[in-house]
């Protein structure tokens, strides 16, 4: 099930991907609000090519949470034929083996299976630094805690047992929150269930990106983060390299020895840890790349500092309000 709004430059490609799964019986469900998106002439003229695959499209609106996406994709949910359902965002490149490493990663206590989205294809060093804070920066803080029993869900990519939603109050229990994938985390928790994170995360391609979107962006998460998980989020400020390295720097100084020194070892030590993981990952990786992580690191105490300093974003030309939606 995937939902629609507008068209992004990679969209053929995600789309596509969806038609060619080696998968012996699925259906494709597209759910669009607007009968005149542009997204729907791609989507149809995919359906046309593709006559084997089972496909449809659904268009209308459903005002029934405060969450716009949610909004869009209950109709679908509704009209599926199967009791396992994939809420998948139109950016997810879908490799043929999707469904089976979904479903390979289901375990008996799991309420819901995701898969984080890993950043490929990027052009320009703003596309790079999305890529940093997509890949070795959030995967690696959501797999650390997927690890210890503590995954957060999270609407890129979601594998449900409509079954077990449905015990829970179904499709529209996710909008006790703004954002799907924080209801889900509790949802599933409240049933004693696990969220869990697939092996191997799927990728969401970036092409070009602009500052101002790669900051709009993650202020918005940030934002939903603070507002869905405030003591969750408040130590997120510690999280980039910024803290360990002056501190090194400013112990190397009472000791008499030298912090350029020291602040050289510790970012080799720091961002050369972050090289080996993208390596062993498949993740994206260029000479580029450590740049990128030091942006992402200064932009961290600014992005924190933000999600205080707002309660509203906005999404695919929807104006969202944190306040109003708690108090409603």
């Amino acid at each position: 099930m995937r939902p629609l709004r507008g068209l992004d430059p990679y969209d053929k490609l995600t789309l596509r991907s969806g038609f060619a799964l080696d998968y012996p019986n699925y259906e494709l469900i597209f759910c669009c609000e607007d009968a005149d998106d542009p997204a729907l002439h791609l989507v149809r003229d995919l359906i046309a090519a593709h006559p084997e695959i089972s496909a449809r499209v659904l268009i209308g609106p459903d005002k029934t949470t405060a969450n716009p996406k949610l909004n869009n994709v209950i109709k679908g949910w509704e009209a599926a034929s199967h009791d396992w359902i994939i809420l998948a965002d139109c950016n997810v490149l879908m490799p043929s083996d999707y469904i089976q490493r979904l479903l390979q990663g289901w375990r008996g206590d799991t309420g819901v299976l995701c898969s984080p989205p890993v950043g490929c294809m990027p052009k320009g060093i703003w596309a790079e630094v999305e890529c940093a804070f997509l890949n070795t920066y959030q995967l690696r803080w959501q797999y650390a805690a997927d690890s210890v029993g503590l995954g957060f869900a999270q609407g890129k990519t979601m594998l449900w047992r409509r079954s077990q939603l449905d015990q829970a109050g179904g499709i529209r229990a996710l909008g006790a929150e703004i954002a799907e994938d924080a209801a889900a985390t509790k949802v599933v928790r409240g049933q004693g269930l696990r969220v869990r994170l697939v092996d191997r995360p799927f990728g969401q391609p970036l092409g070009l990106r602009s500052r101002a979107q790669v900051w709009n962006r993650q202020v918005r998460w940030a934002r939903l983060r603070r507002a869905t998980f405030p003591a969750v989020f408040i130590p997120e400020l510690l999280s980039s390299s910024l803290l360990p390295i002056l501190a090194g720097a400013y112990t190397a100084d009472n000791a008499g020895l030298s912090s350029t020194l020291a602040i050289i070892i510790l970012m080799v030590l720091w961002f050369g840890s972050e090289a080996v993981l993208a390596r062993v990952s498949g993740w994206h990786l260029r000479l580029t790349s450590p740049i990128a992580w030091a942006l992402r690191d200064l932009m961290l105490p600014f992005l924190w500092i933000a999600a205080w300093s707002g309660d509203s974003f906005s999404w695919r030309g929807n104006e969202i309000h944190l306040t109003r939606t708690t108090e409603a």
